[in-house]
C-alpha cells in the first residue's frame, strides 16, 4: 500500500484541496499534470509560459515601421508574425 503524501504544491485549482491528487502524465511541453481524484479536475504544476522581452518587442517594432512586413519581421526574428501584428494593435 501506497504512503499518501501531502504537498502544498499539489493543490486543485478547482476544489482547493491537497488530499488525493496524482501524477497524470505530462503535457507536450514536458510538464508534470496531476489529477484531484475529489473533482477529477486535470491541472499542470508549474506550467512553463514563454514571454518576449521588451528589446526584442521594441526591436520587432523598429523593424515594421522601417518598411518590413509583419510577416517578414517574423522571419527575421525566427517568430510568429501573429506576435508582431498583436504587438502592433497594442501600440
Amino acid at each position: 500500500m501506497k504512503k499518501q503524501t501531502v504537498d502544498d504544491q499539489r493543490r486543485c485549482p478547482k476544489c482547493g484541496r491537497t488530499e488525493n491528487q496524482i501524477n497524470a502524465g505530462y503535457n507536450r511541453s514536458g510538464t508534470q499534470r496531476c489529477v484531484c481524484k475529489s473533482c477529477n479536475h486535470k491541472y499542470t504544476l508549474n506550467g512553463k509560459t514563454q514571454e518576449y522581452s521588451e528589446e526584442i518587442k521594441k526591436e520587432a517594432l523598429r523593424i515594421y515601421y522601417s518598411g518590413v512586413s509583419g510577416r517578414g519581421v517574423g522571419k527575421i526574428l525566427g517568430m510568429s508574425k501573429a506576435n508582431v501584428y498583436n504587438w502592433i494593435k497594442k501600440t
